[in-house]
């Protein structure tokens, strides 16, 4: 299921980019409304072919109704102030990760790893993962990446009725028309999706039907625009004893690019997290200053726009064993654009004893966990199955009515009432998981079983 958080008052749009919408061959996008989808664009194409999705064949103007239908839903769904931030479930295949999460049902969902926003009809579930660019399909189009490219599974044939890409542009300006544009990869070749908006961190598009989709650039107007908004990127490596030595990887990559992808490639390192943001000029040559090393390796590097599949070091640090502390300058010149005070030290985990996730300070005897899953069984064993459920469906998603450590969807999604009050209590300890219970409540709005928990604990 993943988890999620409900972001309020807060637009994935601050503000519009307003883009001429240009196309050339019919392609009907799938209304909000959860109306049957329209035709599958791709039957009029020829193998890699590569052609333009047109907003007025996306429209259909020979029914007004419908027309009236798709145009006011799809405006809401672009101006939503309601978005729902969740985590997918990350399911690890051939050293491959994917993505999962179930819809609730309809809504505006961002996925807190990739970015990724889906507005969706109805309840479903998705499964995306990044796959490799086909750089002669992009070349043949006169294209060329502007993000990393998703396959995109949904149980549900047209639940899917819009989706929002993030990008990596500085939004100080129009962008020039034409710009950017989402490449929509069948058996039969590549159409290009117009965005119906920018915003200042996505494209918009809508889409008829699912497959592989990512963000491109034209290659030619990309020419005008060569600064991005950047990321730095920070990997420490094992200490080598022998050496008495140790590494600091930098990685310089467009915003876009999710953390989670690039850790992926570094599962020997522990990712730094700083303040990453920062503005880069793609071909232009970066050098990183570090006074503590003893070696740094290039001298300098060209920024490239690269989207995977592998994301290499940028630069290597070298540095003495146990450094607790280290200034790095990322600098064009003698112009620093972006630095910072690194600590290299990693805290000591709080490592729970085996088999509990609670806090040992927060854990009681036995007979306080006895009576307290006592209560809360007398308690949870009136709700019906339905209220049941969407009591489970809460405690597998993130937010502060589950202290942002949800129980994990495979533990809890088959889970018996007991079994959910003995995960709780092993999750949020004894004290803990009864407030959570009175939170959850009050969401699915049970205050009845609220009150009574209250009076009772």
């Amino acid at each position: 299921m993943g988890f999620l958080r409900r972001v309020a008052g807060v637009s994935l749009r601050d503000r519009q980019v307003k883009l001429k919408l240009k196309f050339d061959i019919c392609c009907v996008f799938s209304p909000c409304d959860g109306s049957d989808p329209p035709p599958d664009p791709s039957t009029s194409k020829t193998n890699l072919d590569v052609s333009e999705d047109r907003r007025e064949d996306q429209l259909s103007p020979d029914d007004p109704e419908k027309l009236k239908q798709q145009q006011l839903v799809g405006g809401e769904a672009s101006n939503t102030n309601d978005t729902v931030s969740f985590t997918p479930e990350l399911l690890t295949e051939s050293g491959k990760t994917s993505y999962r999460f179930r819809c609730p049902g309809p809504g505006v969902f961002q996925c807190a790893l990739t970015g990724l926003v889906f507005v969706t009809t109805q309840e479903a579930e998705l499964l995306y993962n990044t796959v490799q660019w086909d750089e002669s399909l992009l070349q043949s189009a006169g294209r060329m990446a502007a993000g990393p490219l998703y396959n995109i599974k949904c149980s549900e044939e047209a639940a899917v009725c819009q989706l929002h890409f993030p990008h990596c542009e500085i939004i100080d300006a129009p962008l020039p028309d034409g710009l950017l544009s989402v490449g929509h990869i069948t058996d039969d070749g590549m159409s290009i999706l117009e965005p119906l908006e920018i915003t200042d961190t996505h494209v918009v598009v809508n889409v008829a039907h699912l497959s592989v989709l990512g963000l491109i650039w034209d290659v030619v107007t990309r020419l005008w625009t060569k600064s991005v908004s950047g990321q730095v990127l920070l990997f420490l490596g094992e200490p080598n004893q022998a050496l008495q030595r140790q590494n600091l990887n930098v990685l310089l990559l467009p915003r876009n690019i999710p953390l989670n992808e690039v850790s992926e490639q570094h599962q020997q390192s522990r990712n730094i997290q700083v303040p990453a943001t920062c503005k880069l000029i793609k071909d232009q040559s970066y050098t990183v200053q570090c006074p503590q090393a003893v070696k740094i390796q290039p001298d300098k590097a060209d920024f490239e726009l690269e989207f995977g599949p592998n994301y290499h070091p940028t630069f290597e640090i070298r540095l003495p064993i146990n450094t607790p502390e280290v200034t790095l300058r990322v600098q064009v010149e003698e112009h620093s654009v972006w630095q910072h005070e690194v600590e290299l030290i990693a805290p000591k985990p709080q490592t729970p004893a085996p088999g509990e996730d609670r806090d040992p300070a927060e854990d009681r005897d036995r007979a306080e966990v006895g009576r307290t899953a006592e209560v809360l069984l007398n308690t949870l064993e009136d709700l019906g199955a339905e209220d049941f459920e969407t009591f489970k469906w809460f405690l597998m998603n993130s937010g502060e009515h589950v202290k942002n450590r949800p129980i994990p969807r495979g533990r809890l999604e088959n889970a018996t009432l007991l079994n959910t009050v003995d995960l709780m209590i092993q999750t949020f300890s004894v004290t803990g998981a009864v407030e959570v219970t009175k939170l959850v409540l009050k969401k699915i709005n049970r205050n009845d079983l609220e009150e009574r928990l209250a009076a009772s604990s």
